[in-house]
């Protein structure tokens, strides 16, 4: 049986054809999974685990039945849902993942990152994330009322997007020194990330060894996951 590997959904209801595909992934194709791996970004946003907006319910519910079927489930935050918490991996049945986290597949090491942590060049960000994954200050934020919150995760992610578009692409990708640097900390030369939305198979050198680094894509237009069993992966996309 294949482990499978997914990221960057960003279900929200005015998608709900992303929410459509995504549940006939968990009731169909998953259920053949040896594993399921959610690499971040499953949400839109996610202002905590109280928040009880129906489409982000379906999805939890299928999540659960996953579970009680005997799938073991991992879930690693992303940019847009680093609020998610223990109430959810209650609810979902997932296994809450520490970015980054190396994980043994079929015999091959392989680190797990939600990948923006690699976008090193982007300054911006970076110190947004710094603020936003502050114990502190995710504490006060879970302390506001439902409706502020949700308040505020629009302004942030229209804030986001003005700032994105003045950006280049090079500047929002991973910085290859960065992916070296994490493989050679962990002395493991396959990653496997997504955050970028550019799906991928990059091979290159590291001292004296084939690395490589594996992109899942989005969910936007398609669906994206990775396949990985005895005979190796393969990323593949799923027509909607």
């Amino acid at each position: 049986m294949a482990t499978l590997f997914i990221s960057d959904l960003h279900l929200e209801p005015a998608r709900p054809d992303i929410t459509s595909q995504a549940l006939e992934f968990l009731e169909d194709e998953a259920r053949q999974a040896e594993a399921l791996y959610i690499l971040g970004d499953l949400f839109e946003a996610w202002v905590g685990d109280d928040d009880p907006e129906p489409e982000k319910r379906r999805v939890i519910a299928a999540l659960r039945a996953l579970r009680d079927a005997g799938l073991p489930l991992y879930f690693m935050h992303g940019n847009r849902d680093f609020l998610v918490g223990e109430r959810f991996a209650a609810e979902s049945g997932c296994t809450l993942l520490a970015d980054p986290t190396v994980v043994e597949l079929h015999g091959a090491p392989v680190i797990l990152m939600h990948g923006d942590t690699l976008c090193t060049d982007d300054h911006e960000y970076q110190a947004f994330r710094a603020m936003v994954r502050n114990p502190a200050w995710q504490q006060a934020m879970l302390a506001k009322p439902l409706a502020e919150r949700l308040a505020l995760a629009k302004h942030l992610r229209e804030t986001s997007a003005a700032s994105m578009a003045g950006k280049s692409m090079e500047i929002m990708d991973v910085n290859q020194g960065a992916v070296e640097a994490a493989m050679r900390r962990h002395g493991v030369y396959t990653l496997l990330h997504g955050h970028t939305h550019r799906p991928a198979v990059h091979r290159f050198e590291l001292d004296g060894r084939e690395a490589v680094r594996i992109v899942l894509g989005d969910w936007y237009t398609q669906g994206s996951a990775l396949s990985w069993d005895d005979d190796g992966f393969v990323l593949r996309t799923l027509p909607r």
